[in-house]
């Protein structure tokens, strides 16, 4: 259902910076452990910054999310991917599922930094307006969060776990297996698009929600 367009103002003033977070930490997260097994092509081109406008995707930071909170549908977007060159990693196949791991970790561990916020805003003496907006933007932290690290957890290229997925087959199944990769942004969308991908992602992400729940009791 469409929202107006002062409720879709209101709606980027709370979910930009989470989603900005989200997805400059993800991508830093692929760089930083790359780096650490021996690739340092995104160390040099300066995509290991935490500075967000390094890492913003034109239409999958920005378009895409606008659009589906328009609509209201499944937070969803992405952001340049990180280069990582697999020939220089110590373990290539090991290492690229390490790289790509940490991709959804670093999403977890955000989830759990903005917990411990919405846990914390209570105790500071703010405006009730200022307090809310905040508290407000600490749920669409943890929500993003949860949904991207979910989300890339699924074995669909070019989803972080398809690399998992692909250092866990035998080498003919990966090579017809990394043959999907040029299409698989576009049925991943189609999926999420037609709602197929939910019933797989709304029961680890209602778990996830009960678990950081039970942090602030």
């Amino acid at each position: 259902m469409n929202i107006s367009a002062e409720t879709l103002i209101y709606q980027l003033s709370v979910w930009t910076v989470p989603v900005l977070c989200a997805i400059t930490f993800h991508e830093v997260a692929h760089g930083w452990v790359a780096h650490w097994r021996g690739d340092s092509t995104a160390y040099l081109l300066g995509r290991t910054t935490l500075n967000p406008l390094k890492h913003i995707d034109p239409v999958g930071t920005v378009l895409v999310p606008m659009m589906l909170l328009w609509i209201g549908g499944l937070l969803f977007g992405w952001a340049k991917p990180v280069p990582v060159n697999e020939r220089l990693l110590k373990n290539p196949r090991r290492d690229m599922a390490l790289v790509a791991i940490a991709g959804p970790i670093a999403n977890f561990i955000m989830a759990l930094l903005w917990t411990a916020g919405l846990s914390i805003l209570p105790t500071i003496n703010l405006a009730s307006n200022l307090s809310q907006g905040l508290m407000q933007m600490c749920v669409a932290g943890i929500k993003i969060n949860l949904i991207l690290g979910i989300l890339n957890c699924l074995p669909l290229p070019p989803l972080d776990g398809s690399r998992i997925m692909a250092a866990c087959l035998p080498r003919r199944l990966e090579y017809h297996y990394s043959r999907i990769e040029p299409y698989g942004l576009w049925i991943t969308l189609a999926l999420l698009w037609m709602g197929l991908l939910h019933p797989i992602i709304l029961p680890f992400y209602n778990q996830g929600l009960f678990l950081l729940a039970n942090l602030l009791r």
